[in-house]
């Protein structure tokens, strides 16, 4: 790397001289999650959403950024895929924004408690993009606030709960001391928490009844202690670090894409005004879809399941593009199944003289922040997928990912490549090893249903 002051993504990357490797040999580590890896056990925590009731604290590791101003809805409009109409307070959306060329760079839920004042919750890339904007364009904007992830809820304005199960409703009536609202799927509503009252999004996260909620972070450990005391007589089980990732594979989010910044003179403007310290800068890539270019790892909003929300009502950053795709560019959300055989063997290799294969973590088989495998039908490139998780409830390895959109089918028989090419990368997360071919079967449903 060159001897330059570096202060900015683009800094950093003109320093390195090679994006490919400044990425692929990252020596940033797969996200750890500022929480508990284990409550109980990973298993009983992964079976509680099923078949109880979980608790899991989200103030660690998701940020709240506030916007308000008259202008708000337009740079909302401006830069999302989504439509705007009619949208108002208690509102909430699932938010996609794209660079030009119809890529996306981040996905957040959008919540609207009064009337031009919006917060943008989840990981930084999306509303990194919209305070960018806000920043540099014609907009009566502000960034009112930042509510930073923190294991402290002292550094937060508002705590941010989940709770979900199949006892969820029960448990959640007995704290409210009656019924709950009628709050329908994706729709914001009130309710109280023994004495305090807290606002809630029915998210249904991991196809099970629940609500995400928030309310004043001076109050959160009062809120908590009341939630887990009364959860003991529905078996309510609080959830740590390591299943974390899992509820968002099995609910059918993919969560660890590569946000569409690091090419393009289009973006040049935007990579100067992201900092060398950024979440965009600390991105690590993985995988055997290890052709070189940062560009094949980018994905549209169709090849992640997004397509439905992109209404062409109003223009947008990347509309362009995204009405120019031809229908076998629209690749196709779907979960794998991995073979049982394929990955004991994986496992075997390890206890057995010869090749090793890449190990696989439980229950989560992510080594970079950004994993994208190979998936193929006779030798031929069809898709890509991402990082695999145990699903206790499918008794199997799955991942979720994109392929051709006709072999998209249930039941479709498909090989994976697991691991990276010639030994493996210089990450420090990579072992030496060989790759491994996996047989895996499509469910074209990546939502798990009862």
């Amino acid at each position: 790397m060159k001897d330059t002051q570096i202060t900015s993504l683009q800094d950093k990357i003109d320093a390195h001289g090679d994006l490919w490797g400044m990425l692929y040999n990252s020596p940033e580590q797969k996200f750890q999650f500022p929480v508990r890896p284990e409550f109980s056990n990973w298993i009983d925590e992964q079976r509680a959403w099923r078949n109880s009731v979980i608790f899991q604290n989200m103030s660690h590791h998701m940020t709240d950024v506030y916007f308000q101003g008259p202008d708000t809805v337009r740079l909302l409009t401006d830069l999302g895929i989504n439509s705007f109409d009619g949208f108002g307070a208690m509102q909430a959306k699932q938010y996609v924004v794209c660079n030009h060329d119809g890529h996306i760079i981040g996905d957040a839920v959008l919540f609207c408690e009064e009337e031009n004042k919006v917060s943008i919750v989840g990981k930084l890339m999306a509303a990194n993009w919209v305070r960018y904007h806000a920043e540099t364009g014609d907009y009566d904007v502000t960034v009112e606030h930042i509510d930073p992830a923190s294991p402290n809820l002292s550094d937060r304005r508002v705590f941010r709960y989940q709770v979900q199960g199949p006892n969820a409703d029960k448990l959640l009536e007995e704290l409210n001391g009656g019924p709950l609202p009628d709050i329908p799927f994706f729709k914001m509503g009130r309710f109280n928490i023994g004495p305090h009252e807290v606002t809630a999004l029915n998210h249904r996260m991991s196809g099970a009844p629940g609500y995400e909620f928030w309310g004043p972070s001076a109050v959160g450990e009062e809120v908590r202690d009341l939630i887990l005391k009364a959860g003991k007589k529905y078996d309510l089980t609080p959830i740590g670090g390591r299943t974390y990732p899992v509820t968002a594979a099995v609910s059918g989010w993919v969560g660890a894409i590569l946000p569409a910044v690091y090419t393009g003179e289009r973006m040049q403007a935007y990579r100067e005004w992201l900092p060398a310290s950024g979440v965009e800068a600390k991105q690590s890539i993985g995988g055997s879809l290890g052709s070189g270019k940062v560009e094949d790892l980018y994905r549209t909003p169709y090849d992640l399941g997004y397509g439905f929300m992109i209404k062409f009502d109003h223009e947008f950053i990347g509309r362009a593009a995204l009405e120019a795709l031809r229908p076998e560019q629209k690749q196709k959300k779907v979960r794998l199944i991995w073979n049982a055989e394929d990955v004991v063997d994986i496992y075997a290799s390890g206890f057995k003289p010869g090749d090793k294969f890449k190990k696989i973590e439980m229950p989560v088989g992510n080594y970079a922040t950004s994993l994208n495998d190979r998936v193929e039908l006779n030798g031929e490139t069809v898709g890509v997928s991402f990082y695999p998780v145990y699903s206790e409830a499918d008794r199997a390895c799955i991942s979720l990912a994109s392929i051709r959109s006709d072999l998209a089918v249930q039941g479709r028989q498909l090989e994976l490549v697991w691991g990276e090419p010639e030994g493996g990368s210089g990450k420090l997360s990579v072992e030496r090893h060989v790759q491994k071919t996996v047989r895996v079967t499509v469910d074209p449903e990546p939502i798990k249903r009862d």
